[in-house]
This record gives C-alpha cells, structure tokens and sequence, in this order.
C-alpha cells in the first residue's frame, strides 16, 4: 500500500506544489505475458500546478531493498496511470544503457 503523505511529499519535492489525493487505480503492466509491473498508482489533483491539474504518484522496493517515490504529472502525452507507469519503465530503462 502506497503511504499517501510520503507521495505527498514527493510532488511537492519533485514538482514543488501542494496536492490532494482524488483516489487509487490498480495498474497491471505486462510485457510479451510478464508482469513488468504491479500495484496501485494513487491520483492526486494539484490545485496551484501552472501546467498540470493532475499527478500520478505511486512508490516501490527498489532492488537494492530501498523505497523509491515516483510522481509524474499527467500532461500530454501522460493521460491515464498506465501511460504514466510505462513512461517510468521506459525512462528508467533508458538510465542503464
């Protein structure tokens, strides 16, 4: 389960406004029938964003065991939480190569 407060925060570091949880979106991402991806993204509205009305947020165990937050605002061409969570993948993916 995604610690809201700790999500909070994250877009408030990250992309440096305030926000309020609007609700949860269980997110399955597979890639040729594996599971890449499992959990809940949370959605959050951001009242005082200058682009964005809206961030997905959602955190997980990295695999040297530590806790990674992620927020991404849902702009163009980010719209729903899937497209948010395979944009992480696919940036993440492009960091270690």
């Amino acid at each position: 389960m995604n610690d809201l407060g700790k999500l909070k925060k994250a877009i408030l570091d990250l992309h440096g406004c305030d926000s309020n949880h609007v609700g949860s979106i269980p997110v399955h991402e597979t890639v040729k029938g594996k599971t890449v991806w499992q959990g809940v993204v949370e959605l959050f509205s951001l009242p005082n964003h200058p682009k964005a009305k809206e961030a997905f947020a959602w955190s997980y165990k990295a695999e040297e065991g530590e806790t990674r937050y992620v927020a991404i605002l849902r702009v163009p061409p980010i719209y729903t939480a899937i497209n948010a969570v395979r944009a992480y993948i696919a940036a993440e993916a492009q960091k270690q190569k």
